[in-house]
């Protein structure tokens, strides 16, 4: 007997293609590899100079944690309070043009304060406790514990949360 050659005995199965490969990938995957790389070098280089602009404000964040500390202590209240005031002054000459910054005293500099972070509060008593304990540090050892605690944490916020805007320059 003579086999039909279309008899559905003599059919093999259908071999499928071999699965894509993952590698190499398609050259467009190059590119949008190499335009990931660049933009992940880009952001971490930004954040590192943003990083070292700040530099200036962890340093004066970390003396004022140590002005803070003095506070407690009645007999140190006074140099802390002048402590802190230098502080304010040398960060503000730190991260603004010295030309604007270091002559300030009086309303002035604490209408620069209440300015560059934005908020009335330097202005509303704290500037003036500050300058006199800047100008006469006897004053400064009769303040009370919680109004220079407060006044601390005034510091503490104008140097985490001032800003410089471009146009007038310095760090930030």
């Amino acid at each position: 007997m003579q086999q039909d050659p279309t008899s559905l005995d003599r059919l093999h199965d259908i071999v499928p293609p071999p699965a894509v490969p993952w590698w190499p990938p398609a050259p467009a995957w190059y590119w949008v590899l190499g335009l990931l790389c660049v933009a992940i070098v880009i952001w971490l280089l930004r954040a590192f100079m943003h990083w070292q602009r700040n530099r200036y404000r962890r340093e004066a964040l970390a003396e004022c944690a140590k002005h803070q500390a003095a506070l407690h202590d009645a007999s140190q209240r006074g140099n802390a309070l002048v402590g802190l005031a230098a502080l304010l002054k040398r960060t503000a000459i730190t991260a603004f043009p010295r030309k604007d910054v270091a002559s300030l005293t009086g309303t002035a500099w604490d209408g620069f304060l209440d300015h560059t972070v934005r908020e009335k509060v330097f202005s509303q008593g704290g500037g003036s406790l500050l300058e006199a304990a800047a100008y006469d540090p006897r004053s400064a050892s009769s303040v009370d514990e919680n109004k220079a605690r407060e006044l601390a944490r005034q510091v503490h916020a104008w140097i985490t949360h001032h800003r410089v805007d471009v146009s007038e320059g310095g760090a930030s």
